[in-house]
């Protein structure tokens, strides 16, 4: 997979993309901006909010996250408006809690979440504990129009407006009530935990060892430079991972995003277990071991395992586009009980509608515990049951109008072949869907995020999927 992340030349309009905003530091991302995105959403607060109920301010460990949460801090309070700033650098679902359970009006946590080191950002988050939904961050970018054009008026400073807040401790609290320690303690299963420099580090740990339960970290001091690699749970990133795993003496690994709201895994061999599986895992467990009612939602990208996995349980699927806050959404209008994307970002009606890493890795130690399985010998009994899924994905950094007609050519309706397949079926919900007979799908999509075209496909057979993939890239680039 590509990784190459472009960066906005200086000056560029700020731009909300799929669960907030994000720039280069010192290019884009500077305090001045910084304080006009939180002063648009200070707005939004005061017009369609509480702005009694405050804001609760976190960060990340990124280079200057505090300083830029201060500075939000400050220009929130300067419009009035009471702010909770976080004492420490926090994951972001535990601002989300936080949000939660004060009943604040929103939350803004400081982060670029996976991104590389160069890059900073700010997410939403709205006054029932997850990403912003779609009418709300419409109103958040009504508001940033106009500070835009009239600029950050000059008001007073009310520090007295802005208050320390713990928020580890009641996030720790919280999680420590989600799953069965015992069934734990008995299992004897021993975890290692790579926060990967980012804001999850410890926590994990914490909840295991307050439990008698034996854990690692690695990764686990800050480093605004990741290691030099990207802080996102994915091949390459966590191959400090896999040599730790290779050593021996642990049942899992489990990695956390930048702003620990994606998880990633892997075995005791060093075999990544990627998010579709813990989806497909949790899925498996939560419906049909527990029998816990509610549907699932999953977005466009998703694995069709977890389709075989409703299909047998009797639970609705509800796809989204790309994008966690459509997840959200339809956690808050339907019962879900458990909604994912393809990147490792898993919500559970049990906590909050709010993907969170450390939620994710205690509810797949608990499936291991229950199951006495390694997640590799639950992936191959999924396998055996509901068929052989094989997903990939590669980002192409392309030329101008390169993206554009991608796009056009997989929804062009003459096109009805791929390769040695029919195209039996399209979807547009969120780019660009083909399946392709009966061995599985391909897919382009632009991303939401980031100025490149994704490109990805699921098949019953790894070189299939490969193939497609390259087939795809060739294409694409000759466009």
């Amino acid at each position: 997979m590509s990784n190459r992340h472009e960066s906005h030349p200086p000056g560029i309009a700020i731009k909300f993309g799929t669960d907030g905003w994000r720039g280069v530091i010192a290019e884009d991302f500077t305090n001045e901006n910084v304080r006009k995105v939180a002063h648009a959403i200070a707005r939004y607060v005061v017009r369609a909010e509480k702005p009694g109920a405050g804001v609760v301010v976190g960060y990340d460990t990124r280079f200057a996250s505090e300083r830029f949460a201060r500075g939000a801090a400050e220009t929130v309070a300067a419009t009035g408006t009471p702010v909770w700033l976080s004492d420490t650098a926090c994951p972001t679902p535990a601002v989300s809690l936080l949000v939660r359970q004060r009943g604040a009006a929103c939350g803004i946590q400081i982060t670029a979440s996976h991104n590389p080191y160069r890059w900073n950002g700010m997410k939403l988050k709205a006054s029932y504990g997850s990403s912003a939904s779609p009418a709300i961050v419409a109103q958040v970018e009504q508001e940033l129009a106009r500070v835009l054009r009239d600029g950050v008026p000059a008001l007073p400073p009310r520090d007295d407006l802005i208050h320390s807040l713990d928020v580890r401790t009641p996030y720790l609290e919280t999680l420590a009530g989600l799953v069965d320690w015992d069934r734990l303690r008995a299992s004897k299963f021993r975890f290692l935990i790579d926060p990967m420099h980012g804001a999850g580090r410890g926590l994990l740990r914490e909840l295991f060892r307050r439990q008698g339960i034996e854990a690692g970290e690695i990764r686990g001091e800050r480093d605004p430079l990741f290691g030099g690699v990207n802080p996102e749970p994915i091949e390459p990133h966590i191959e400090a991972l896999r040599q730790a795993m290779r050593a021996g003496g642990y049942d899992a690994g489990f990695a956390l995003d930048g702003d620990a709201d994606r998880i990633g895994a892997m075995d005791p061999d060093g075999t990544f277990i990627t998010p579709h599986q813990i989806f497909s895992i949790l899925f498996w467990h939560l419906a049909g071991t527990r029998n816990l009612p509610g549907d699932v939602a999953k977005s466009f990208t998703v694995t069709k395992m977890i389709d075989k996995i409703a299909q047998k349980f009797g639970r609705k699927v509800w796809e989204t586009p790309v994008g966690f806050k459509y997840i959200c959404e339809r956690m808050l209008e339907s019962d879900i009980l458990l909604g994912g994307e393809e990147s490792g970002g898993i919500g559970t009606k049990l906590y909050l509608p709010e993907r969170d890493a450390t939620v994710s890795a205690l509810l797949l130690a608990e499936v291991m515990a229950w199951h006495g399985k390694r997640l590799g010998e639950l992936v191959a009994m999924l396998q055996r049951e509901f068929g052989e899924y094989h997903y990939g994905r590669v980002d192409l950094t392309l030329k101008v109008g390169q993206k554009e007609k991608a796009l056009e050519y997989f929804a062009a309706p003459k096109l009805n072949r791929f390769l040695d397949w029919p195209i039996v079926r399209r979807e547009d919900l969120d780019g660009v869907k083909d399946y392709l007979g009966d061995i599985g799908w391909v897919m382009v999509r632009a991303s939401g995020t980031e100025p490149m075209l994704r490109v990805y496909a699921e098949t019953t057979r790894a070189d299939t999927t490969r193939r497609l993939l390259d087939e795809v890239t060739t294409l694409v680039k000759k466009l």
